[in-house]
């Protein structure tokens, strides 16, 4: 009965990770930089991502580790001109049912002094669910269940400078049970575009949303709603 019991827990346990995913690439300008991958993030190379501990989710909007999946540091930084595009890749990814969010954060100086605190976190991308019913698969992560992959373009008009760039999918298909997948990287922008968001732009990581707020909190399987609006301000273009 023991050693059945512990079969049993190995099983789920065995589940739960398979059910699980994180950026574990990027590719910008045909260029390829590793991130880290499984529960063994100390054992991955030197990266522009700032290492995560594991796979496991988080599950509020207001943990500190929503920011970058508890990173906050990391060796490298790649250079992207704005204008130019970035693809995040996943290892693995099995839900559905949630929206995509890219977000970014201007360092006031160097990358070792960057926490990613205060209201500086601003959207560049996004989708949510582009039609009904919330239980199928038209969302911005059956995109990346269908191709482990997330493209997004840098604003052309973005001002120059340090900044974090942070890929999170929100996992709908538990009832009200939000999962919370977030990792960062360090990017470099250059270019001639001065402009940066400012006013209703601006959010707090963690904390961009209430809890409660009905993209976070949601049952799918019972929520009459034919539409879905994601937390958190709007995106920056």
């Amino acid at each position: 009965m023991l050693i059945s019991s512990i079969l049993s827990a190995v099983a789920l346990l065995a589940a739960q990770v398979a059910a699980h995913g994180a950026v574990t690439s990027y590719v910008i300008g045909g260029s390829n930089y590793p991130g880290y991958t499984g529960f063994s993030p100390a054992s991955s190379p030197a990266t522009i991502q700032r290492q995560w501990p594991d796979y496991n989710p988080t599950m509020s909007v207001t943990d500190a580790k929503v920011r970058c999946n508890g990173g906050t540091s990391a060796a490298l930084n790649a250079t992207i001109a704005a204008g130019a595009t970035i693809t995040a890749k996943w290892g693995q990814w099995t839900h559905q049912q949630g929206p995509v969010m890219v977000w970014m954060y201007k360092c006031s100086g160097a990358f070792s002094s960057c926490d990613g605190s205060g209201t500086g976190w601003f959207k560049i991308d996004q989708m949510g669910m582009t039609s009904p019913p919330l239980t199928g698969t038209s969302w911005g992560t059956a995109v990346v269940y269908k191709s482990l992959a997330w493209t997004s373009t840098i604003p052309a008009r973005l001002a120059p400078g340090n900044y974090l760039i942070r890929h999170e999918l929100l996992a709908l298909h538990q009832a009200n049970t939000p999962q919370f997948y977030a990792e960062c990287a360090q990017l470099h922008v250059t270019g001639s575009g001065t402009a940066t968001p400012s006013g209703s732009y601006l959010a707090k990581i963690p904390g961009y949303a209430s809890q409660n707020d009905p993209g976070i909190m949601i049952d799918i399987y019972s929520s009459t709603a034919t539409t879905y609006t994601c937390p958190g301000p709007a995106v920056w273009s």
